[in-house]
């Protein structure tokens, strides 16, 4: 089975997004066979990444294989290729997935569900999450029990880091599961004293999660835009080795 991870944080502009295809590029660059699941309705992942057309598609969409049990055995049809990973796409219906769901059997573990029904193999699958805590979160969630937690150095990052873990705990209680942090990714680091504190405290709060440091560089931008990985880009950063950690650490504990 591909080890599962999402990256997640109810907090919205912490580079959640870049995390995800960047690990996802580390991965692939690593020789795994990675599958990318843009979970949030803005499509940021899917536009990203270069695939405009698949988010307004009329097709079978991501957004049919969590609402319709029927839908779900297409999974594989809704899969698009990238130059670097597989990619599941969002979809610009996926604003009406929360709703839809609320009232659905088994709401919360729709993407777990779909996910099972895969029949590519995968090494790894990386879920990118909404920035909120509601029903599509909890399906990445439940569905890779294994979570990546992306923020910036500022004050704001204790709150949404506390609201996290707590919804976690709730998911863990209600479920009977297990749900791993992988490890803090802290993005945009500039040289500055809020920037030296907060990354003091996260030592002293989650002294055993690795922690990755992520300054702010250029490439990573112009990667971005290219729509690629850092690892596909012709411009290489410092920062490539960082999340070349974040693979390596996942294959030492998957």
């Amino acid at each position: 089975m591909a080890h599962r991870l999402t990256v997640a944080n109810e907090k919205g502009g912490v580079g959640k997004t870049t995390t995800a295809i960047n690990v996802a590029g580390a991965l692939s660059d690593r020789r795994h066979d990675v599958l990318f699941v843009d979970l949030d309705a803005q499509g940021n992942g899917t536009v990203g990444l270069g695939l405009d057309a698949s988010y307004t598609d009329d097709g079978v969409s991501l957004y049919d294989i969590l609402t319709d049990l029927d839908a779900q055995q297409q999974i594989d049809a809704v899969i698009r290729s990238h130059e670097e990973f597989d990619v599941l796409p969002s979809h610009i219906d996926m604003f009406n997935a929360e709703s839809e769901l609320q009232t659905a059997m088994r709401g919360r573990e729709r993407l777990w569900m779909a996910l099972d029904e895969l029949h590519a193999d995968y090494d790894y699958i990386v879920v990118d999450a909404p920035p909120s805590l509601g029903l599509l979160t909890d399906n990445a969630l439940l569905a890779c029990r294994n979570v990546l937690i992306p923020a910036l150095p500022e004050e704001a990052s204790r709150h949404a880091m506390d609201i996290l873990f707590e919804h976690v705990n709730t998911l863990e209680d209600g479920y009977g599961v297990d749900i791993d942090p992988v490890g803090i990714v802290v993005n945009r680091i500039e040289v500055d004293g809020e920037a030296n504190r907060m990354l003091e405290w996260f030592d002293e709060q989650y002294e055993s999660l690795p922690l990755w440091r992520i300054r702010n560089r250029v490439g990573i931008k112009r990667a971005w835009t290219n729509g690629t990985s850092v690892f596909s880009h012709a411009e290489t950063t410092d920062m490539d080795e960082r999340f070349q950690a974040i693979a390596a650490h996942l294959e030492r504990t998957e």
